[in-house]
């Protein structure tokens, strides 16, 4: 598995096999989810079961991606997702953007 070169465009900085590693699956599949194009998700797709794109999108997809990407892929998935918890740190009180 390798990912296609025009994918990596949005992995600046970042080298394809450090990505393709299991402990780096989260972060590929964010970035691609929020911001691949056709042919991005193509990929994703055919390389990651959808069950497991599934089970990240309920796990992690409310505290990472867009609220317009939560509702995109929450109906591509079958899957309903709650609003992310509100930041209740200090940091986040006064950094309320």
């Amino acid at each position: 598995m390798s990912i296609p070169e025009p994918t990596l465009r949005l992995f600046d900085g970042f080298e394809a096999a450090d990505l393709l590693d299991p402990a780096h699956r989260g972060f590929l599949t964010e970035r691609l989810l929020e911001e691949g194009d056709t042919e991005d998700l193509r990929w994703l797709l055919t390389t990651v079961p959808e069950a497991d794109l599934a089970a990240w999108f309920e796990r992690r997809g409310a505290g990472k991606l867009s609220r317009r990407s939560r509702v995109f892929w929450g109906l591509v998935l079958g899957r309903d997702l709650a609003e992310p918890s509100p930041r209740t740190s200090a940091a986040a009180q006064v950094w309320n953007l």
